[in-house]
């Protein structure tokens, strides 16, 4: 091999180098961020006497942020006691196989929106699963937005917060 050769190669390879390690920083540092906004991927669930109780987290933001399931499906929620309902974007309905029973106007933060109403047959977030949950399907909402756990699931939770903690009880 001549000089001229290797120098080709050793940059090529210095290059690719390069490219994987930039790779993988930008890798490391989005589940680094994803973490930063849902600290509760995989939440704590825990059991005694008749109830189950399942701790949350709350994000850098102060909002509690959550994976479960809707009919099996995976979620992300927020949790929201300012909202009436669950509140699912509409790009998403479909995939957790809700469809609209009609349509009802509902109060916003950005201002009066008609929204379509479901009812969901199971949502589960750890251990705790609810039943017969009533949800909005919002077109305002982009997809990429978390879905709101509202007060007709919260409702049937007892929540208690210590600190940055929040502490969800089911009775079983």
């Amino acid at each position: 091999m001549s000089k001229d050769s290797t120098q080709r190669t050793g940059k090529i390879m210095l290059y690719i180098f390069w490219i994987l390690g930039l790779g993988l920083l930008a890798q490391f540092f989005g589940v680094w961020e994803q973490k930063q906004y849902n600290p509760n991927m995989n939440p704590d669930t825990a059991h005694n006497e008749s109830k189950i109780h399942v701790e949350l987290l709350r994000n850098r933001m102060g909002h509690y942020v959550a994976n479960g399931l809707i009919n099996s499906k995976a979620a992300t929620f927020m949790l929201d006691t300012g909202a009436t309902d669950v509140v699912i974007p509409s790009q998403l309905a479909s995939s957790f196989g809700l469809v609209s029973k009609g349509e009802k106007q509902s109060i916003t933060a950005n201002g009066i929106v008609t929204v379509g109403h479901a009812t969901i047959d199971t949502l589960s977030i750890g251990g705790i699963t609810l039943y017969n949950i009533a949800a909005s399907i919002n077109p305002g909402m982009d997809k990429t937005q978390a879905i709101l756990l509202g007060m007709s699931a919260l409702k049937r939770l007892e929540l208690s917060q210590v600190g940055e903690t929040l502490t969800l009880t089911q009775a079983q």
